[in-house]
């Protein structure tokens, strides 16, 4: 089996003997393709090479797919062998991310002086957990210095009260149906050659070419729509209490009885978001609002949608470089 495929962007190679270190991980929402985010994150490597204030830290910016979407990446699933669940993508993920050291310069094998998680939709949620676990057991991947999050369209809890998810949870608990949603949709899809497929979600649906692109080969895939559904239907039952209207607070006081650096988050919700509730968001936010010298709640005015990486991954590049910059920038 083919090891997860990545995307990463490494930093310039100047003042590398006084830069500091820092790498942003990113973590996909469902469908994990990471290909999906390439504009977005190609976006971010430009803007932080650009900003002054940068200069002296040395970014490396890397994703990889979540388990199961990519054919070459398992064995066929089957009634006996089926698509991963929510706990198993967030094991894989901090795999991935305890195995990365410095790649280059001075410090080339190192660990990273800091790490900034980014997470999309449910990938916020895994990036949670993975500040959660981490700073409660740092014998998990002591090496790993978790610093800062900034968590796009979060969807961390309550996800089947949201519009969407409500339909989702509804399916996963129809019996028999929910079970066999994904040959449904496997049988729809081999109705459709993939150029029809693919001038469909170009054209009827309005994606990118790129988008496109990456949505029709996962649609034609063997088992990518059936780990999307597999998947999506465990997020249903495991993001459900508001747990971390809690336990994401005492995340600062693990950080400080472990003498870590007191984590920074940054949370951009959608102003009108299918897979979030409003009024669960509006009470998350009204809640958190006296956290502000560590938590900056932000909800977007432009109507971005919450599929962002289609075709808004420079504008939201742009925030996430701004964001990044009052984190580490210098004045």
């Amino acid at each position: 089996m083919a090891a997860p495929h990545i995307l990463s962007y490494s930093p310039n190679s100047f003042n590398e003997t006084q830069a500091r270190n820092i790498l942003i991980f990113f973590i996909s929402g469902n469908p994990g393709l990471i290909d999906y985010y390439q504009p977005f994150l190609s976006t971010l490597r430009r803007l932080l090479d650009e900003a002054a204030s940068l200069q002296c830290i040395r970014f490396q910016i890397y994703g990889q797919d979540l388990a199961g979407f990519r054919d070459d990446d398992h064995e066929p699933f089957t009634s006996k062998n089926k698509p991963y669940n929510l706990e198993y993508q967030i094991q894989h993920t901090l795999a991935g991310l305890e195995r990365l050291r410095v790649e280059s310069g001075p410090s080339k094998g190192q660990p990273y002086d800091e790490v900034l998680l980014i997470g999309h939709s449910v990938g916020a949620y895994i990036a949670l957990e993975l500040f959660h676990r981490l700073l409660r057991n740092p014998d998990l991947a002591s090496h790993v210095n978790l610093a800062s999050g900034i968590l796009l369209f979060p969807t961390i809890h309550h996800i089947s009260s949201s519009p969407t998810g409500w339909k989702l949870d509804l399916l996963r608990r129809t019996p028999v149906l929910g079970d066999s949603a994904y040959r449904i949709a496997q049988a729809f899809l081999r109705c459709f050659p993939q150029s029809a497929l693919h001038w469909v979600v170009r054209r009827i649906m309005g994606f990118s070419a790129y988008g496109a692109e990456v949505t029709t080969q996962w649609l034609k895939s063997r088992d990518g729509v059936w780990q999307a559904l597999h998947m999506g239907m465990d997020e249903m039952k495991v993001i459900g209490e508001d747990r971390w209207d809690d336990e994401l607070w005492e995340i600062a006081h693990d950080a400080k009885s472990h003498d870590k650096i007191v984590p920074k988050f940054f949370f951009y919700f959608g102003k009108h978001d299918h897979w979030v509730a409003n009024h669960y968001r509006d009470e998350f936010i009204q809640k958190r609002q006296k956290q502000v010298d560590r938590t900056k709640l932000i909800v977007d005015e432009s109507n971005i949608p919450h599929a962002f990486c289609i075709n808004h991954s420079e504008v939201v590049a742009e925030k996430v470089g701004t964001w990044i910059a009052q984190i580490y920038g210098t004045s």
